[in-house]
């Protein structure tokens, strides 16, 4: 069967991802994230969500041209670990309903790709183990998945909401706990590697760089599913205690039946949450 990324016209319109692919083992997924159809899937996600420009100003439609030229460099040095991405650019967006600022990071195309590419391969490891009561950006699952939960438990006679929005979440991340999360499925170093080097980049704020030791940015391919990576031992632990609850990435609704027992569980939520 003809690899559809081989029928692309290097000089015309699309990036070539060709190049010598070794063994995708489970060891050594890096070459799963390299595969030419995963990058051209990639490619054309990113390219359907017609981001804004990162700190280098580069424009989608200018990637292909910069892609043809540079593609080959590029992935060689993805393979032995020598690749760094840019610093995200900062963004600033009002919360719903006036709640406050949410900081957004705005990656460079490339940077996109990549971690487009690298979320398509680690998605299918991670999300089928992942609890049946997390909706938050995960495939085939939606906040109108989550209400409908809500809606059930509300019929089952669970009326009184504990709501836990967890306020700076991604903004607080810790590094060294999200990467021993991802490591429990990843035993690739040199993909651990990268993912480590996206978490530390940086983030340009009116033209200063400035370090991020904590954090995962909001507005990257990869920070929904490491948050959800990150958050599903707090589901794990809220189900092991038979709560009826719904999280969309994080916000967590927990709903039990008196006032008292939403006292209770808030407080017992609170010390879970500590240790995620």
């Amino acid at each position: 069967m003809t690899n559809s990324a081989d029928l692309m016209n290097p000089y015309g319109g699309e990036p070539d991802w060709r190049g010598t692919m070794q063994p995708a083992l489970e060891t050594n997924l890096m070459e799963r994230v390299l595969d030419s159809e995963n990058l051209h899937r990639a490619w054309k996600q990113v390219k359907s969500n017609q981001g804004a420009p990162g700190i280098d100003g580069m424009v989608l439609d200018d990637f292909a041209a910069y892609a043809r030229l540079h593609w080959a460099e590029i992935r060689q040095s993805l393979r032995d670990g020598r690749y760094r991405p840019s610093p995200v650019r900062r963004v600033i967006i009002p919360k719903p309903g006036g709640k406050g600022e949410r900081l957004l990071g705005v990656p460079t195309v490339l940077d996109l790709v990549i971690q487009q590419a690298i979320s398509q391969v680690l998605t299918p490891m991670f999300d089928p183990e992942f609890s049946e009561f997390s909706f938050g950006c995960r495939p085939k699952r939606s906040a109108h998945g989550a209400i409908k939960q809500v809606k059930e438990y509300v019929k089952q006679g669970y009326r009184v909401v504990v709501d836990l929005d967890l306020e700076k979440f991604f903004d607080t991340v810790n590094h060294d706990v999200l990467m021993a999360r991802v490591a429990r499925k990843v035993r690739d170093k040199t993909l651990l590697g990268l993912i480590g080097r996206y978490l530390r980049a940086g983030v340009m704020v009116e033209g200063v760089v400035q370090t991020t030791e904590w954090g995962t940015p909001q507005g990257s391919p990869l920070s929904p599913l490491l948050a959800n990576i990150l958050l599903d031992d707090l589901d794990q632990e809220l189900e092991r205690r038979g709560h009826r609850f719904a999280r969309y990435v994080d916000d967590v609704v927990i709903l039990v039946k008196s006032s008292r027992a939403g006292r209770r569980v808030f407080a017992s939520a609170l010390r879970s949450n500590r240790r995620v």
